[in-house]
């Protein structure tokens, strides 16, 4: 991003602390974010939607002993500003005091550097450089490549090409002074296939990048999209029976991400959590190692790329860190901010997240499943019967329980072999049990979000069908 736009929000962020302070703030936070976005949607050739905005604003978080109060603004102006510094700092006179509350500790903050956070690879200039029509041309190619499949795929929801960039500034009174700029880019396909008879079946694929040049081939992505969304048509339910599941990379992810969200230090203090009181327990099997790292920097086609979970530091300016939550198959820590470490008796793991308002809550960097050393065939070619799930629907996972259910789809599995598409079904477990009865494990991560995790093998859970 360009010095002097960074410059310029340092010194805003700067301004707003002093005014803080001088008005009686014994502490203050504050954090200024711009960005600008490009959309463009197309379907069946033409250019249906074309969406740029830019967009910048502030955020104050500011302490009177151990109350505290946040707000936030998007008008810069020199009284704007005032009125800001008054009205937060009029909120946490009536707020009630937290004998939680405050920064984190001076201690912990150590030295960031560099100030841009360049050497993590989280901004490409390419981005930003890339013509609009040269995005419109790419999602058109990922659409024309799907479509030109299978005369069974007419119709599509369209192609997408999307980026943004933005910059972020974070200084505090304890003295952290940081920011970084970062980018993104990304474009996907959802082709729409029908039978005769007027069964009809949607999926999509996507690439995305922090730059433009580790992108994949729009026509490859397209062709992918296409593959799957065929693979879904002629889709029958199955009887209601317990028999293995393997989950798909893209659902998986979400499995092992309830380990996270049941390790939240707010859910742990809240005893809202079936992982309360489980630090230090074996929680799944040897074969389970679950890692949250913000320093995370990828080798994408020669290039060294930031993962999409990169930063330099977290919400309240501390350093960002590899953080194994699971080491085969033992819970070894919770997720915790300044905040809720204080209420457990332990450190921030540097997962404080939080928008321009309001107090930090907890959030994941590159959360992933270390791989295993099965490809996915070799994971099928193990189960006589079972149930390979590349789609979910709806919400039906219990944190406090562990109970777990959703609406699934997917592929039968048969002496081995993927055969016929199974929708309309539910899957059910506990993940209590689940974690434990993971038997496999896949070769294939790749992270194409800040979560990641390969193939899946759960075996006992039930399966509700016709």
């Amino acid at each position: 991003m360009p010095t002097a736009a960074s410059t310029a929000l340092h010194t805003l962020a700067e301004t707003v602390l002093g005014k803080a302070l001088h008005a009686g703030a014994t502490d203050a936070e504050a954090v200024v974010y711009e960005g600008e976005e490009f959309s463009a949607l197309v379907r069946l050739g033409e250019v249906e939607t074309l969406k740029e905005s830019g967009s910048r604003a502030l955020g104050l978080r500011v302490f009177r002993g151990q109350r505290v109060a946040s707000v936030s603004s998007s008008d810069f102006s020199a009284d704007s500003l005032d009125r800001l510094v008054g009205t937060a700092l009029d909120l946490a006179g009536i707020t009630g005091e937290d004998p939680f509350a405050g920064l984190a500790d001076e201690s912990e903050f150590g030295a960031y550097k560099p100030a841009d956070g360049s050497d993590l690879h989280l901004y490409f200039d390419d981005v930003h450089h890339l013509p609009p029509a040269e995005r419109i041309e790419i999602a058109r190619r990922c659409e024309a490549a799907a479509l030109a499949v299978d005369t069974r795929i007419q119709n599509s929801a369209g192609g997408d090409f999307d980026t943004a960039t933005s910059q972020k500034v974070l200084v505090n009174s304890r003295g952290f002074r940081g920011g970084y700029a970062k980018s993104y880019c990304g474009f996907s396909c959802s082709p729409i296939a029908q039978i005769e008879g007027g069964s009809m079946q949607r999926n999509y694929w996507y690439s995305s990048s922090r730059t433009t040049r580790a992108l994949e081939d729009p026509e490859e992505i397209g062709r992918i999209a296409a593959k799957r969304t065929l693979a879904r048509l002629g889709a029958r339910r199955v009887k209601t029976q317990q028999a293995p599941v393997v989950f798909s990379p893209e659902i998986a992810r979400s499995i092992m991400g309830s380990i996270f969200s049941a390790a939240d230090g707010d859910a742990i203090y809240r005893n809202a959590s079936f992982l309360n009181g489980m630090l230090g327990e074996r929680i799944a099997g040897e074969n389970i190692t679950l890692i949250d790292d913000g320093t995370v920097v990828l080798n994408d086609h020669g290039l060294r790329v930031g993962g999409f979970g990169t930063a330099p530091f977290d919400a309240e300016g501390l350093p960002t860190r590899r953080t194994v939550l699971v080491d085969r198959g033992v819970l070894r820590t919770y997720i915790a901010n300044s905040y809720t470490g204080r209420k457990l008796g332990m450190k921030s793991t540097g997962s404080a997240s939080r928008g321009l308002a309001g107090n930090p809550g907890t959030g994941a960097h590159n959360f992933y499943l270390e791989p295993g050393t099965l490809t996915p065939e070799q994971i099928f070619a193990e189960i006589p019967a079972g149930l390979y799930v590349t789609e979910t629907m709806g919400f039906g996972v219990n944190l406090v329980t562990g109970d777990y259910s959703q609406g699934a789809s997917g592929v039968w599995i048969e002496n081995g072999e993927l055969t016929f598409p199974v929708e309309e079904i539910t899957i059910a477990g506990n993940l209590k049990d689940m974690y434990r009865n993971i038997t496999a494990v896949g070769n294939d991560l790749v992270f194409r979000s800040a979560a990641a995790a390969p193939t899946l093998r759960i075996d006992g859970m039930m399966i509700a069908g016709a």
